[in-house]
């Protein structure tokens, strides 16, 4: 007999009690069971919970009497977020929950996708959020997160709610019944690509490529979530080989552009032995917002604008100094196979001969660096082709067999 699957409704249930419930009822009408956590801090809950408030705070590392006589609501939030991940991470290994749905305002969401983003891609998360209609990246991060706006505040039922509620429990329902394994694929070797709009000709020569020889491909758009995503996957797959297109994630976190991952984009796959085809994609440009706020912060430099919201800033040389050291960096430490080729006649769409950004000294100036760098430079290889054109894509088909034993 098939039993339903089960769903963590995380909430406040002092001050999202009745909306709580309501949520439970429409998960259970749409054959889901339901364990509540409830992580309120202040009032009383007045229903059973199957996570306890007490529980949450004693995962976080306080008592509750503790938490509550902190003063300071975002300090005790932080640790009632961690209690209840530590709980919902216990509830996931033990597989007693197949989803996670949570609601709230700014306070609640905090919460609720803080344990949302502590599971894995693929796992079902719906946060119901007024908040939802805003910028949601510090909330979704780097996860697979449905955010649906509640429209009106989560203050009692009425007429709008209801129907912001059941719709939400609705799209948990209908994920947890389609759930499948995707046990071909995963008897397949695995390859990560790193690319943007600028690079994409060739990501997609290489992905059909590889695809038709019977690889999975899985590409990540670096608009500095997508790298970070990439690089917190690699610690969850068996990754056969990483073609790292698209570094300008690394440029934005050095010099100010809004395309971040972070300090450590790059050196994941090098320092888990993953072997790694790195290639200078799209270092020619860093990505800032509308063109009069891009003007402002880098003043005298050449501009792009891709649209009206983000403009694209020509690097100049001493970045692209800078980050050749960086990689070089990155290289000599690496503890796996790793190559680096570059397009000597241009880095992305923008630095093409005939393209808005074009600098055709920077190769050179990046090779250079590399080359004084590099503790040997059988890593490095230097081709007198465009980003975009078919041979290079080929170029990277055909080193990615020679540093992979594992691709097909």
């Amino acid at each position: 007999m098939n039993h339903p699957a089960i769903a963590l409704l995380v909430a406040t249930m002092d001050t999202k009690g009745q909306e709580a419930l309501f949520l439970a009822e429409c998960l259970k009408a749409g054959g889901v069971a339901v364990k509540i956590m409830d992580a309120g801090i202040r009032g009383q809950c007045q229903n059973p919970v199957d996570v306890s408030r007490e529980a949450v705070a004693r995962a976080g590392g306080k008592s509750l009497q503790e938490v509550r006589n902190i003063g300071h609501e975002g300090k005790a939030l932080e640790i009632m977020t961690n209690g209840a991940i530590q709980c919902a991470q216990e509830l996931y290994r033990q597989n007693q929950i197949q989803g996670v749905i949570g609601l709230g305002g700014s306070m609640g969401t905090t919460l609720g996708s803080g344990v949302m983003r502590s599971l894995p891609v693929g796992f079902p998360k719906v946060m119901i959020s007024t908040m939802a209609s805003r910028d949601t990246r510090a909330f979704v991060g780097t996860k697979d997160i449905l955010m649906l706006h509640s429209v009106c505040d989560l203050v009692g039922l009425n007429r709008i709610t209801r129907k912001i509620l059941r719709n939400g429990a609705l799209a948990l329902a209908g994920m947890l019944r389609s759930a499948t394994p995707d046990d071909d694929a995963a008897q397949k070797p695995l390859v990560f690509i790193s690319t943007l709009g600028t690079t994409e000709a060739t990501a997609q020569q290489v992905r059909k490529i590889l695809e038709e020889k019977n690889n999975e491909v899985v590409i990540f758009h670096t608009v500095g979530s997508g790298g970070k995503a990439m690089e917190e996957i690699m610690g969850q797959e068996d990754v056969s080989v990483l073609v790292d297109l698209s570094l300008h994630e690394m440029a934005d976190h050095r010099f100010g552009g809004d395309y971040d991952a972070g300090p450590k984009r790059g050196a994941v796959a090098l320092d888990r032995k993953i072997p790694t085809i790195l290639v200078p994609g799209n270092i020619d440009f860093l990505v800032t917002g509308p063109l009069e706020n891009a003007q402002k912060q880098f003043p005298n430099r050449p501009y792009h604008s891709h649209n009206a919201a983000i403009t694209v800033v020509r690097t100049n040389r001493e970045e692209i100094t800078i980050l050749a050291q960086a990689i070089a960096d990155l290289c000599n430490n690496a503890k796996g196979a790793v190559k680096i080729l570059v397009p000597m006649h241009g880095f992305s769409a923008f630095d093409h001969k005939d393209g808005p950004l074009h600098d055709p000294e920077a190769p050179e100036i990046f090779v250079k660096a590399l080359e004084k760098k590099l503790d040997g430079r059988s890593c490095l290889k230097a081709l007198p082709l465009y980003i975009n054109d078919p041979e290079f894509a080929q170029a990277i088909i055909d080193w990615s067999y020679r540093i992979s034993p594992d691709i097909s």
